[in-house]
């Protein structure tokens, strides 16, 4: 398309700041349709001219469609978003990355990070088993919370361990199904702002892999580097999970000394999580070319609740390709013996 012609990330923009002077419904309707934008799969411009209708879009109605027609039509000037919604690739720039590299996508073995009905999500063990399958994964991690997040219905150790029977369970009949597919043992630990867990060591020691995530004081201004450097040196995390904790058009998320972060990760042979849910994109664009430089291992999750929210994995997968992260960095092309071995191997350092 002509570079002048709005993309929709120029649009999700456009959207924002309507809502930011708006009241009301429409101030809500122009949050949401911004929000949307990140996850349309082709640019409006595209769509407009072939002639069909921007309520196709999702989040847009004929009011909306009329204020993105004016937009599309009238070239509007380019605009710089605030830090609060800068970084954040749009769904068809992500598939327009993966186009310039056939075949990524569809090597990807694995999905390191999503949710069941055990803790927040919406679907159980099978379907999201099944839907993982189905898009040609060998595995997929299972990495509900953990009791500190009672907010998302948190696992205890009693209960983690009654949901790595149900894995077990599930995997058998995905065998018997004949899918040559695996759930692998996980959890989205939550971590103090010390960067201490909140499970028992002895009942983590039991799972394939643990991701460690902040939830809480994140809207700190202060430098946090320290916290950081805590949590990757935690001996029971091998996966920093989505660092800055930040969500579009709506917190920022916390400040570090990355590159010194990213080094010790390095250092320790931890991870680095790309979150690939459209409001997070945690870590951003931008700070990957600092990871590519420490040369950290990246894990990409897609943070999905629901089994349509695999598809996420674009846009992470994008965004880790865009910087130039090498494959072999990446543990999501790892097969599941080669990541699990990987994090037995991290709880030995």
């Amino acid at each position: 398309m002509p570079h002048d012609v709005p993309t929709n990330a120029t649009l999700a923009e456009l959207l924002a700041r309507e809502a930011d002077t708006a009241d009301g419904y429409l101030r809500r309707a122009f949050r949401r349709a911004s929000r949307a934008a990140l996850l349309w799969p082709v640019e409006a411009s595209a769509l407009l001219s072939e002639g069909r209708s921007l309520t196709e879009l999702r989040g847009i109605g004929p009011y909306l469609a009329v204020r993105l027609r004016g937009w599309l039509e009238s070239v509007p000037p380019a605009l710089a978003p605030p830090p609060l919604r800068r970084g954040f690739l749009t769904l068809a720039e992500a598939r327009a990355i993966l186009a310039q590299h056939p075949g990524a996508l569809a090597a990807v073995r694995g999905d390191l990070q999503m949710h069941t009905e055990w803790s927040d999500g919406t679907a159980t063990l099978l379907a999201m088993a099944r839907a993982a399958a189905d898009r040609g994964y060998a595995w997929v991690a299972v990495t509900d919370h953990s009791k500190g997040l009672h907010i998302a219905n948190g696992l205890d150790e009693t209960r983690l361990a009654a949901q790595q029977a149900a894995i077990e369970a599930a995997n058998l009949t995905l065998r018997a199904e004949g899918r040559a597919f695996g759930l692998l043992r996980g959890i989205e630990m939550n971590l103090s702002p010390a960067g201490g867990g909140d499970m028992a060591p002895e009942s983590l020691a039991a799972l394939d892999v643990v991701l460690g995530a902040f939830h809480s004081a994140l809207r700190r201004t202060d430098d946090q580097t320290d916290r950081y450097l805590a949590a990757v040196r935690n001996r029971d995390v091998h996966v920093l999970a989505h660092p800055r904790g930040r969500i579009y058009n709506f917190r920022l998320g916390l400040s570090a000394d990355w590159p010194r972060v990213f080094a010790e990760a390095a250092a320790l042979d931890k991870a680095i999580e790309i979150d690939a849910y459209a409001d997070r994109q945690d870590v951003d664009v931008g700070l990957l070319a600092e990871a590519r430089r420490a040369g950290v291992r990246i894990s990409i999750g897609s943070d999905a609740h629901s089994p349509r929210e695999l598809a996420m994995m674009e846009l992470g997968l994008a965004a880790a390709l865009g910087a130039g992260i090498p494959r072999d960095r990446i543990l999501n092309y790892l097969s599941a013996e080669d990541l699990v071995a990987w994090a037995a191997g991290r709880r030995r350092n």
